[in-house]
């Protein structure tokens, strides 16, 4: 179980496909605590489905033995159990996911940081549970002694380094988007060029969906009581993904808690930025630059999203209204992909 995040993404319109010519295979199942869909058209009509299925269970599996923080046994919890300052070699898979999410973390304005661990538990969005109690001051400063800022974590050649010895990692925001890379990558193996990989909102979409047209993406709209779609993306050969504000929280005292924590204070967000969408050259990236996004709010994540030259969808809730409403702003790369 890797996620944190709510399911905000939801496939539309994948197929109408009486009279294909093409084989359209599906497949769903359950991982890293979510749920996965893939959508392939095998034009040759050459591919098993029982063939891709294990393929596709295998490179599932191997993800969540390298980055589960809910697998005790797995690469992760060890390094996050281990109370050693040498540096510790690690496969290339958790190397390279964390090489990226330093990339992130330096463009973020640090805002990006998988070494929250001790406040993600604190404020009982981690591993352990729900504690549904806000913590005093107190705990919030002593955990941010141990987080990203007050103890990074030193990504090496082949090899991770805490710098502190209780400093724990947490790849929920940024390992699922790997996940749906390693099937992409299945898929490609198989000699499959038009695919959809989705796994718990996150995805890679290449070439074109069985109509012939771009994958069709319905975006939600950011609001707990209401399943509806703010928007329809047309996604073709990018990953994509979701971050949102509004179904991973806790009540206290009329006090709304949101599981998106600012790295700087340790407390959740109290922007009003309910979700961020993000296209990128892969899941991986579009999954960590989603929760950095949500994480700036849609004022500074937009100057970083033009700096970066970034596609991003901003969903906000419009208070100056009574009722729930929502207003979009896109970044220039992301209104350039849709025009």
């Amino acid at each position: 179980m890797l996620t944190r995040r709510t399911f905000l993404i939801a496939p539309i319109a994948l197929a109408a496909c009486k009279g294909s010519a093409a084989d359209i295979l599906q497949l769903s199942g359950t991982t890293m605590g979510t749920t996965y869909n893939i959508v392939a058209v095998d034009h040759e009509k050459a591919v098993s489905k029982a063939d891709l299925n294990a393929s596709v269970s295998q490179a599932l599996a191997e993800v969540n033995a390298q980055m589960s923080n809910w697998d005790p046994t797995s690469e992760l919890s060890r390094f996050n159990t281990s109370t050693s300052t040498e540096a510790q070699p690690v496969s290339p898979a958790l190397r390279e996911v964390m090489a990226a999410a330093q990339d992130v973390h330096a463009a973020s304005d640090g805002q990006f940081d998988v070494a929250l661990g001790p406040l993600i538990e604190l404020w009982g969005f981690g591993a352990r549970g729900a504690t549904r109690a806000a913590p005093s001051d107190g705990e919030v400063i002593d955990a941010l002694a141990l987080t990203g800022h007050g103890a990074p974590v030193e990504v090496g050649a082949d090899t991770l380094r805490k710098t502190h010895p209780d400093t724990q990692v947490y790849l929920a925001a940024i390992g699922k988007g790997y996940g749906v890379d390693r099937v992409a990558a299945v898929m490609e193996r198989f000699g499959i060029g038009d695919y959809m990989v989705e796994i718990g909102g996150d995805l890679y979409t290449s070439g074109r969906n069985p109509d012939g047209l771009a994958w069709q993406i319905g975006v939600e709209t950011p609001d707990a009581f209401d399943r509806s779609i703010q928007q329809v993306v047309g996604v073709s050969n990018r990953g994509m993904a979701t971050s949102g504000d509004y179904r991973n929280y806790f009540e206290e005292d009329g006090v709304r808690y949101s599981h998106l924590l600012d790295a700087r204070t340790g407390r959740p967000v109290t922007h009003t930025t309910a979700s961020a969408t993000v296209l990128a050259e892969n899941a991986m990236l579009a999954d960590a630059w989603a929760t950095a996004m949500l994480t700036l709010g849609r004022e500074r994540g937009l100057e970083i999203a033009e700096a970066q030259n970034l596609a991003v969808l901003f969903v906000e809730r419009d208070g100056t209204t009574s009722d729930i409403r929502f207003k979009a702003t896109q970044s220039s790369a992301f209104a350039a992909l849709q025009a």
